[in-house]
């Protein structure tokens, strides 16, 4: 898949995964913020990652540790070599921070199904409510890759000399503003305070797609981020609340256009937001 990205295999299409989704060396992984679309029917073969009880620590606010990830992927039949091929609802929204997270643990051969679960539906391609019966496999424990995070002490080091770097509020105009602590549909909680970190750029993550879901092509997405001057030759930084919706703008930046120094702060706004002394806009 092209379109003018600058990593292709990045994505795959819907057509791509029914092609191949029954190959030895590809697993599909539907990552859902509503985690109980997998048992109402998914791809076939498809194993399910719930975002939060798997792929984040269990007592601090923390990434999954590394022995508990190489764990994980054993278990579900991935080895350093399989293509894993991530695909959810709403946007890709959390298939995508899937994908950030085994980028920080260096899987390297990975993919988003483009359009993700409503594309697939859409176009009356099989559900099934069967859970695959998978071959454990050996994964070894990986080390983190830093250079694709951001930690607070980074946000505050752009704020101190912000030439030549560039931070992306991916949030929603109400967040932005600091109307809203959270998304409107969710529970407004979360952090003390609302706003936005300074020198921040508003835009919105759902900006990056087509109405049915699909990634815009490469041309309006460098003109998305180039009009707010989000350009390749900056160091990058994107926020969101807690750092979900920013994977999906990283992913954009990082593997559609190629930007070299994109960086997610998952910390985010409930990090931010109650840190004290932290400056904050509104």
């Amino acid at each position: 898949m092209s379109d003018g990205y600058a990593d292709p295999k990045a994505l795959v299409t819907t057509e791509w995964v029914a092609k191949n989704l029954k190959k030895k060396n590809v697993r599909i992984v539907e990552v859902d913020e509503d985690t109980t679309l997998y048992d109402q029917g998914h791809i076939p073969g498809a194993i399910s990652l719930h975002w939060m009880n798997d792929l984040e620590h269990n007592l601090l606010r923390e990434l999954t540790d590394p022995k508990v990830f190489a764990h994980l992927l054993g278990r579900h039949g991935i080895g350093k070599g399989t293509t894993v091929v991530f695909y959810g609802d709403r946007n890709n929204w959390f298939a995508a921070y899937a994908y950030w997270i085994f980028e920080y643990y260096g899987h390297k051969k990975k993919a988003i199904m483009d359009g993700g679960r409503a594309k697939w539906v859409a176009e009356s391609r099989p559900l099934t409510p069967e859970r695959p019966m998978i071959a454990a496999a050996e994964y070894p424990e990986p080390k983190p890759r830093k250079k694709v995070r951001a930690w607070k002490e980074d946000v505050t080091k752009l704020l101190k000399n912000p030439s030549g770097r560039a931070l992306v509020d991916v949030r929603s105009p109400g967040e932005f503003s600091g109307q809203l602590i959270a998304p409107p549909e969710y529970a407004q909680e979360g952090a003390r305070r609302g706003g936005h970190i300074p020198t921040a750029q508003s835009i919105p993550w759902p900006q990056a797609c087509n109405p049915d879901g699909t990634f815009k092509s490469a041309d309006e997405l460098r003109a998305l981020y180039g009009a707010k001057g989000v350009t390749p030759d900056k160091d990058v930084i994107a926020y969101c609340r807690i750092g979900e919706r920013s994977s999906h703008t990283w992913f954009v930046l990082s593997k559609l256009l190629g930007y070299e120094k994109v960086r997610n702060y998952d910390g985010s706004w409930t990090e931010w937001g109650n840190l004290v002394n932290a400056p904050i806009e509104k």
